[in-house]
C-alpha cells in the first residue's frame, strides 16, 4: 500500500519518528563523558594531596594559567599558582580555616598566569575523606572572578564619583544658604545684638532668614522669617524676601506696609502648582527720646510671637494677633503690636524649628509652653546669654531638632540705666 502525507496514518508515522529522533538527541546528551564534563567544565578544576601537591587539574584552568598539565601535576602545590599576597593568605588563613572546618567557600584569590597576567578568582575548597573519616584530598573549585571584579570596580568607582558629588552639593548648599542671612550683625548703639542659625541639614537649603540693618534718622529695622519649603526654591523666595522688605522699610519704614510689599511681592511670584508663602515678624527700632532704650513696633504675618524676658525676671508673649500668612492672599492683613525695651529687657524672635522640635517622647513637640517656661527660667538675660542658652538647647535635643532654626536676640544693657 502506498502511503501519502496527510492521511491519518501517516501522521502517525511522522510523529512517531519525531519522537524517536528527540530521545536518541536526548540520550546522546546523557552519554556526554564525565571526563569531557571535567575537563571542558565553565569553571577550573583542582585536586591536590593534603600536602598542597597538585594531583589532579581540568583542561579549563590550564587554558586560563597558559600552562601545560606536566608542568604543574606533581610538581607545584596550589600555592604556587597564586600570586605573593595570595600565598601569604592562603597560609595564614585559606589552609588553616580548611583543615578546621573541612570547606571553605567563596574566597577572593587571584592567579598568576605563565604570562605574568593575574587572573581574579572566587575559590570554594573541600576536604574528600575515607571510610574512617580521614583526609584524602582537597577538591577546589575556582570561578573566573573578571567580571564580578570589573562591575565592584565600576561600582567603588561610581559610589566615589556620587560621593564627590554629594559633596560639592553640600558646599554649594552651604554657600548658598550663608548668602542668604548676614555674616555678621551691625552693631547699634546702645543694643546687645546676638543671632545663632542651626542647620538641620547639609545636603538642602533651608528657608529662615533674618536680619537687622540702619535706617534713616537713626532708626533700625530687622526681621525673623520662615519660608515654606526647602531647596533652591526656597533660597529664591528668602532672597526676594530680605530685598523687598529692605527695599521697602527704606521707603517706607512703618512694619504693616513692609509686609503689604511683601506680600504683593510673594503674590506675584506665586504659581498655582507651587504656592510661594512665608512666615515673617517685622520690627522697627527708635531709641527712646531723652532716655536709654528703645520703642519697638512689630507687625506680625503669621510667625511665632517674639518673646520678651524683662529685667525684672519675668517673660511672656508678644503676640501679633490675626497676622496673615504672608504671599497666601493678594489683600493680606497684617496686625501690630508695641513695646519699650528698657535696661536689662531682652526680646527674642525666633523660627518653628524650636517649638516643633520632637522631644524624647515618642510623638511629643517642644511646643510653646515650654519654650516660655525655658524664657522665664532664664529671665533676666542678655542677648548674648539667652541665644547661648537657647543653642545649648538645640544641641541638646540632637536628632529631634529635623528643621532648621533661626535665633535672633536683641537687649539693652542693665548698665545703661
Amino acid at each position: 500500500m502506498t502511503v501519502s502525507p496527510g492521511d491519518d496514518e501517516t501522521d502517525g508515522l511522522w510523529a512517531a519518528g519525531d519522537r524517536d529522533q528527540e530521545q536518541l538527541s536526548f540520550s546522546a546528551l546523557l552519554e556526554d563523558s564525565a571526563e569531557d564534563l571535567y575537563e571542558n567544565a565553565p569553571c577550573g578544576y583542582l585536586s591536590t594531596l593534603m600536602d598542597g601537591r597538585i594531583a589532579k587539574v581540568n583542561d579549563t584552568l590550564l587554558r586560563w594559567l597558559g600552562r601545560r598539565r606536566e608542568e604543574l601535576v606533581g610538581h607545584k602545590q596550589f600555592s604556587d599558582l597564586l600570586t605573593v599576597g595570595g600565598r601569604l593568605y592562603h597560609e595564614t588563613h585559606f589552609s588553616p580555616l580548611l583543615r578546621m572546618q573541612g570547606e571553605v567557600s567563596g574566597i577572593a584569590l587571584e592567579l598568576k598566569a605563565a604570562d605574568g597576567s593575574r587572573l581574579p578568582v572566587l575559590v570554594t575548597s573541600t576536604v574528600k575523606q575515607d571510610d574512617d573519616g580521614e583526609p584524602l584530598l582537597i577538591r577546589t573549585t575556582l570561578l573566573d572572578a573578571r567580571d564580578r571584579l570589573t562591575y565592584e570596580r565600576e561600582l567603588l568607582r561610581a559610589r566615589q564619583e556620587a560621593e564627590r558629588e554629594r559633596e560639592r552639593l553640600q558646599r554649594l548648599a552651604t554657600t548658598l544658604q550663608r548668602t542668604l542671612i548676614p555674616p555678621a550683625i551691625q552693631p547699634v548703639p546702645g543694643l546687645d545684638v546676638s543671632a545663632h542659625y542651626h542647620f538641620a541639614s547639609s545636603d538642602e537649603v533651608g528657608g529662615d532668614f533674618y536680619d537687622l540693618f540702619p535706617l534713616a534718622a537713626g532708626r533700625w529695622g530687622f526681621f525673623m522669617g520662615d519660608v515654606r519649603g526647602k531647596g533652591a526654591d526656597a533660597a529664591v523666595v528668602t532672597s526676594l524676601a530680605r530685598y523687598t522688605m529692605r527695599a521697602a522699610a527704606v521707603s517706607d519704614p512703618v512694619p504693616a506696609m513692609v509686609l503689604a510689599n511683601l506680600n504683593t511681592a510673594l503674590d506675584q511670584q506665586c504659581q498655582e502648582d507651587e504656592p510661594t508663602f512665608c512666615t515673617v515678624i517685622f520690627g522697627l527700632l527708635t531709641p527712646v527720646e531723652n532716655g536709654v532704650g528703645f520703642h519697638v513696633v512689630l507687625a506680625g504675618g503669621g510667625h511665632p510671637p517674639a518673646v520678651l524676658l524683662r529685667a525684672d525676671g519675668s517673660a511672656d508673649y508678644l503676640p501679633t494677633p490675626g497676622g496673615q500668612l504672608v504671599g497666601v492672599v493678594p489683600d493680606a492683613q497684617f496686625t501690630t503690636a508695641t513695646t519699650d525695651l528698657g535696661p536689662g529687657d531682652t526680646l527674642l524672635l525666633y523660627t518653628d524649628g524650636l517649638t516643633e522640635a520632637r522631644t524624647r517622647n515618642a510623638g511629643e513637640r517642644y511646643g510653646d509652653e515650654a519654650l516660655l517656661d525655658f524664657a522665664r527660667a532664664l529671665a533676666p538675660t542678655s542677648a548674648p546669654g539667652a541665644v547661648q542658652a537657647l543653642t545649648a538647647l538645640l544641641d541638646s535635643i540632637g536628632e529631634g531638632l529635623d528643621d532648621d532654626t533661626a535665633l535672633l536676640a536683641m537687649s539693652v544693657p542693665p548698665g545703661e540705666r
